[in-house]
């Protein structure tokens, strides 16, 4: 194939790679944004289990309305880096908050 016209070739190379440039961006805003949280401090008290904190979060806490419990419970296990669902008396969990 012989490019008859040159300058318009070249044209048409950078109309395409800005098309395509802007649409990357567009494409990667979206997938990538980042929501900043706020988190409040909870202190576990004798009798607290993860399970009753999900359950009151998922009434109360517009962050966690509609979620599943069990959804809730891992995240809540992710933010304070616990590895399992023990909690202790006077332990501190970071709760997120809108």
């Amino acid at each position: 194939m012989k490019i008859k016209d040159v300058k318009k070739f070249i044209k048409c190379i950078f109309i395409l790679l800005g098309v395509i440039f802007i649409l990357s961006l567009l494409f990667i805003k979206s997938t990538l944004s980042y929501t900043k949280h706020e988190f409040k401090t909870i202190y576990i008290k004798s009798g607290d289990t993860l399970w009753n904190i999900a359950m009151s979060l998922q009434e109360n806490n517009s962050y966690y309305k509609g979620k599943d419990i069990r959804y809730i419970i891992n995240d809540l296990k992710e933010i304070n880096n616990l590895n399992n669902s023990t909690l202790y008396i006077n332990q501190e969990l970071q709760i997120p908050i809108i």
